[in-house]
């Protein structure tokens, strides 16, 4: 993918969410929330501190991670819908 994301920002493919409940009932579309899991696709370089220094990124492509329900911004890049965030907005990476 041609896109990088700026300063401490993540862009994020969400992970699509079960079809189904546990007793097996079909959840549709207009039901189901958005999810709060997804996968790394890039990340910027990191933002700066206050001596003008680089601080290094926590998460990295491909990491697995929960954000918040509200957080980043959709966007549509080569006909797929991703999110832009802050890594602040990132809750945690999950192994």
């Amino acid at each position: 993918m041609a896109f990088t994301p700026l300063h401490d920002r993540v862009l994020v493919r969400r992970v699509e969410s079960d079809e189904k409940t546990k007793g097996g009932l079909i959840i549709p579309d207009s039901a189901k929330e958005k999810p709060q899991e997804g996968e790394v696709v890039s990340v910027g370089h990191g933002a700066r501190d206050e001596d003008g220094k680089r601080v290094e990124m926590d998460v990295k492509a491909g990491d697995k991670i929960l954000f918040g329900k509200w957080s980043g911004t959709e966007i549509t890049l080569e006909g797929e819908e991703l999110l832009i965030m802050k890594e602040s907005d990132i809750l945690g990476v999950i192994a």
